[in-house]
């Protein structure tokens, strides 16, 4: 079993990061107030900026918080199932600073794919996706991909029954392992 596994919003809790900087520049938004992808247009927050300021929350990577406690050992417990990959999309300017965090946090994981943009995701060979993007989620489950929807407020209207949606990481080990027993 190949398991491909994201990092901001999955394990990496990112946007916690990128609020407490916007805020202090902007006027101030809440995580919960975040209920769509694309939520920096109602904030009239430019695209570019955004994800410019995403990579800019990364170089402080040590102050970036797991999205949920023991995600560690809900990483080992997926790995016992089969290979877990890291997936992730993203500038190539932080990929050194995400590759750290993972130490930090003791993430499991064999290799580490880096892609550009997360629609690319779905072109690669991997039986089921973790991912918290409902555009990658649409993506992949379009080219007959296996998804599991880690919850987040921007994608809590994604609807779609094949994408099977958790709340906390550990929730995806006996959805993978019955997967594994067909």
């Amino acid at each position: 079993m190949r398991i491909a596994l994201d990092v901001d919003g999955v394990l990496a809790d990112v946007i916690t990061s990128w609020l407490s900087y916007s805020n202090k520049i902007r006027p101030t938004i809440s995580k919960s107030q975040i209920s769509e992808w694309d939520f920096w247009k109602n904030h009239h927050i430019d695209k570019f900026d955004f994800y410019n300021e995403l990579s800019f929350c990364w170089k402080s990577w040590e102050d970036i918080p797991p999205t949920e406690n023991n995600i560690a050992h809900a990483t080992t417990q997926l790995s016992n199932l089969g290979t877990v990959d890291i997936v992730t999309a993203r500038d190539e300017s932080t990929h050194n600073d995400v590759k750290n965090w993972l130490k930090l946090h003791k993430i499991n994981f064999k290799n580490y794919v880096g892609v550009l943009e997360g629609i690319e995701k779905s072109r690669l060979d991997y039986d089921v996706f973790i991912d918290d993007s409902p555009l990658n989620a649409k993506s992949m489950l379009e080219e007959g991909k296996s998804v599991i929807l880690y919850s987040q407020p921007w994608n809590t209207s994604f609807e779609d029954d094949r994408a099977i949606r958790i709340h906390e990481l550990k929730n995806a080990v006996p959805i993978i392992d019955k997967m594994i027993r067909g």
